[in-house]
């Protein structure tokens, strides 16, 4: 039988909240993915958490002869940890394994946490210090913000998300468009906070960007030479430092993925990248790709990580087996075949919206990054394009406020190595269907209402007095 201690009148505020959020279409569930559709949601892109090499590799581990060598199990604990990395969570096998993923990424050193999530808000929250400054894409992830909740920084600063994306700079930089340097975009914030601030201007205070490397809702990659460049002009002091997520781009960017700071040659030039292993890497974790000295001083103050259980060692294990598959080139098929599916899938929506010309209110393809396996499609409708998609065979959710910007509903397609020209073909053919039913279905609501109108129009004619009819 359930015991629990009475609520009070608690759980009916709680109740009051969700109707709330049930009656604005925005109430979460739980629920559990449906096996029998085509993947286009998770962000597993390279597949690596279905591979069978990847899960005979983690096997292997766990069947190990020697697995009570302290190199293999964490102090010869093959389930849990044991507790935190500071008390008997540590092992031999877990500094190999950062050494082996700052080898990859090409960073001085490199410290795991439980996940992505716990790796940002640890950073955030305890690197930037008092009479410190942090600047964020308006855009940045959950994570940030609650990292930055917890900052001690003087002041954080919003900047416009479209104010460091190349394609929309240079397209709104054309003849006869909106420049680009609004009051809130990166350059004139950044500007407005030397003239304003003595101290950041002389470089006794620290600037933090704080900014994606694969924007996980808009699929959107960042200008991130743009932005070196800027802090390069602005900063002579050196007082100005990038923080890069890369949860969504390693494994798709860069050289056998070791992710966008690597492709553009910048790892010098970045202060700390955070990269995640629930995407591409197709298992869990997270870490923070740094120097020797912030890697000791997180380990010091950064209460995400000093204050839980580390992770346990088949979760390790993972990692490590994940890292072995990019390292031997086995992924780069699928990430060549990644990149094939990419281009036809825009070109499969770009037919679309020139044959259709939907609404934007119906759908708007946005002029996206080719290299990103992430495509969203703008809708008034998103649920109901989810809903027929998921009826047509493919799994497709959507993407409403408070996880996007109001007004911003969509549908998000996420493209897999696994995924095949043909299941691309068949999706792009249920959102041309569905595009269809709904124009039939708006067309046939005008003409109703247009009829209903002209009725009553011819009804209250006939009731006015002759004096009060129009005459022509």
């Amino acid at each position: 039988m359930r015991s629990m201690a009475p609520m009070g009148g608690l759980e009916a505020t709680l109740r009051q909240r969700l109707a709330r959020r049930e009656s604005q279409g925005r109430l979460r569930h739980l629920e559990v993915p449906r096996s029998d559709l085509v993947d286009f949601s998770s962000n597993d892109y390279l597949s690596l958490s279905r591979d069978f090499v990847v899960r005979d590799a983690l096997a292997a581990y766990l069947r190990r002869p020697d697995r009570k060598s302290p190199s293999i199990g964490s102090n010869g604990r093959l389930i849990g940890s044991g507790g935190s990395r500071l008390l008997d969570g540590n092992s031999v096998f877990v500094e190999q394994l950062e050494r082996k993923i700052a080898d990859f990424h090409a960073s001085e050193a490199a410290l795991l946490f439980n996940s992505a999530y716990d790796a940002n808000v640890g950073l955030i929250s305890s690197v930037p210090g008092a009479g410190d400054v942090i600047l964020y894409d308006n855009l940045i992830h959950a994570s940030i913000h609650d990292g930055m909740r917890l900052s001690r920084a003087t002041r954080k600063i919003p900047f416009r998300h479209n104010s460091v994306i190349r394609h929309v700079r240079e397209r709104t930089a054309e003849p006869g468009a909106v420049g680009v340097d609004g009051p809130d975009d990166l350059v004139p914030t950044l500007k407005q906070l030397i003239r304003g601030d003595q101290r950041v201007r002389s470089g006794s205070a620290n600037v933090f960007i704080c900014i994606e490397a694969l924007y996980s809702m808009d699929g959107d990659i960042v200008d991130l030479q743009y932005v070196s460049n800027i802090i390069d002009s602005l900063f002579p002091k050196g007082n100005c430092y990038i923080i890069v997520d890369e949860a969504h781009s390693i494994g798709v960017l860069g050289d056998g993925g070791r992710g966008l700071v690597c492709q553009l040659g910048l790892e010098d030039r970045v202060f700390a990248r955070v990269v995640g292993f629930g995407k591409a890497m197709g298992c869990a974790g997270g870490a923070i790709l740094c120097s020797s000295v912030v890697r000791h001083y997180l380990i010091n103050y950064a209460r995400t990580l000093i204050y839980t259980t580390a992770m346990s060692f088949p979760s390790l294990a993972s990692i490590d087996a994940a890292y072995d598959y990019l390292i031997s080139g086995k992924a780069e098929a699928r990430r060549r075949q990644l990149k094939i599916l990419i281009q036809h899938c825009h070109v499969k929506l770009k037919d679309i919206n020139e044959r259709l010309r939907p609404s934007t209110s119906a759908l708007r393809v946005p002029e996206g990054q080719l290299n990103s396996p992430i495509i969203p499609l703008f809708t008034r409708y998103p649920r109901d394009l989810a809903r027929h998609c998921q009826t047509s065979g493919f799994m497709i959710r959507p993407i409403v406020a408070p996880t996007v910007p109001h007004g911003q509903d969509r549908i998000r397609i996420c493209l897999h190595g696994t995924n095949t020209i043909e299941q691309i073909d068949a999706l792009s053919r249920a959102i041309e269907a569905w595009l269809r039913h709904l124009e039939m279905t708006q067309n046939a609501e005008t003409k109703i209402k247009s009829q209903a109108g002209d009725a009553t129009g011819q009804q209250i004619q006939a009731v006015l007095p002759e004096s009060a009819k129009p005459r022509l």
